[in-house]
């Protein structure tokens, strides 16, 4: 950590402390985010995730690496959608998992857009 005795004596800059961060890292916080939609082709059921890395995630979920779609069988991505932040994307993947509306997200599916308040 850096002391900016020029602006203020009072002012550090430097990595943010593990309080001020919680669990996930400062640079995790920048990254982009992605909100995402699977689609089992055995029974039509439908998933909503979010991640940094979408390539890398679904992966993971198609090798049956991931343990809440393991059961889905073989899954298609039928609906991705880029955020500034894996923050907001994450806050947007909670959002759509409160509302539990299957035709919801086949209207999202449809129009290719998540159209929600942040």
């Amino acid at each position: 950590m850096v002391k900016l005795s020029a602006c203020s004596p009072d002012v550090t800059v430097g990595a943010p402390t593990a309080e001020l961060v919680g669990a996930q890292s400062v640079e995790m916080l920048y990254m982009t985010g992605y909100v995402y939609i699977l689609e089992s082709l055995r029974d039509k059921r439908l998933y909503v995730g979010s991640t940094t890395d979408l390539r890398s995630r679904f992966r993971h979920h198609r090798g049956g690496f991931t343990w809440s779609t393991k059961r889905f069988g073989e899954l298609r991505l039928v609906f991705s959608q880029e955020f500034s932040t894996i923050e907001v994307a994450r806050s947007v993947e909670k959002k759509l998992k409160k509302l539990k509306r299957r035709d919801y997200l086949e209207k999202i599916i449809k129009e290719r857009k998540i159209r929600m308040r942040v």
